[in-house]
């Protein structure tokens, strides 16, 4: 084990270390030991830094949901609502109550997505008669 590694594990088990503790353990001089102080900080500065940097690069990697272009809840399934609506060629009042009953049990109230749907569908309805 190399001398800087003994005195980075002598100051990481005791804080209080000082340059005279180095130079008795080691039998150095003491601006010799106060290199090899500051190069175990370094190490370690550079250890934590390391260590701090991992974790931000895994939330980075980590995709985010797009709440814009392709939401969650309009994706349960497997089949996002506007391409079921697309694909059934869907006006405008049918194309909404689907999509209030797809995110009913996903986004916000239940009962009031249940309504909004309802309330398009009646329309619908009205419209037809």
């Amino acid at each position: 084990m190399s001398k800087l590694t003994e005195v980075a594990n002598m100051m990481a088990n005791n804080p209080e270390t000082t340059a005279a503790d180095v130079v008795k353990k080691f039998k150095v001089t003491k601006s010799y030991a106060y290199v090899l102080m500051s190069q175990a900080r370094k190490q370690h500065i550079n250890r934590r830094d390391e260590a701090l940097a991992q974790p931000k690069q895994r939330l980075e990697s980590a995709p985010t949901p797009d709440m814009v272009n392709h939401p969650a809840h309009y994706k349960t399934g497997g089949i996002e609502t506007i391409d079921f609506i697309e694909a059934k060629k869907l006006n405008y009042h049918l194309g909404n109550v689907v999509k209030y009953i797809t995110r009913a049990d996903h986004k916000g109230d239940r009962l009031e997505n249940l309504k909004k749907a309802q309330w398009y569908l009646e329309r619908e309805i009205a419209q037809a008669s």
